[in-house]
């Protein structure tokens, strides 16, 4: 092959890559995306009195009243996401989490050998149905600086299940409180003749 054949063969290929750069240059000029002032997709939302307020989630119903209707069956399967981090035999060990067996009226961070958080430690008194379920409900919000990662249980007739169960782990179970006492009174009838 002679040098003149290798120039027209090398002079095709600069012709090629030539034209294929002006083909591009000439497109990214006719198609070019314009410029938007914000990035993101703009959703119209009609404004409606009391959006901006925030909805308060509806009062659960007393611990005492949900207890009664609860079941230790159902609570013992809730508990099955806790196993991760607790156990719940009597003298079983402390896990990322304290035994739980007696927790029931047993005083905040009594647990012998387990690392509580300052939180806890500050916080004091004891265990009460109320506080469990408090607890349960947002570990966080209950107890701030609680180092428990879990963001706790939404259900009311959950959390009153599990507490239900707990309430059965100990020698001798503190009995549950009676629906009646948390229940509010009724108001008091009319009497014959008032309107």
């Amino acid at each position: 092959m002679d040098s003149f054949e290798l120039n027209k063969i090398m002079g095709a290929v600069l012709a090629t890559c030539l034209g294929i750069l002006t083909i591009n240059i000439a497109a990214g000029a006719i198609f070019a995306p314009g410029k938007i002032e914000r990035p993101g997709y703009a959703i119209a939302v009609p404004e409606t009195p009391g959006a901006t307020e925030t909805a308060k989630p509806e009062p659960a119903e007393p611990i005492a009243v949900r207890l009664a209707s609860s079941d230790a069956q159902r609570g013992q399967n809730a508990a099955k996401q806790c196993a991760a981090c607790h156990t719940f035999e009597k003298g079983g060990p402390n896990r990322v989490g304290p035994n739980l067996y007696g927790i029931v009226d047993r005083p905040k961070a009594a647990v012998d050998g387990f690392n509580y958080s300052a939180a806890m430690k500050a916080k004091g008194g004891a265990w009460t149905y109320e506080n469990l379920d408090e607890f349960l409900a947002s570990p966080k919000g209950y107890l701030p600086g609680t180092s428990m990662a879990y963001a706790g249980l939404s259900r009311a007739a959950q959390r009153a299940d599990l507490i239900n169960y707990l309430h059965t782990l100990s020698d001798n179970p503190v009995p549950l409180p009676k629906a009646a006492d948390a229940a509010p009174a009724a108001p008091a009838a009319p009497a014959a003749g008032q309107n």
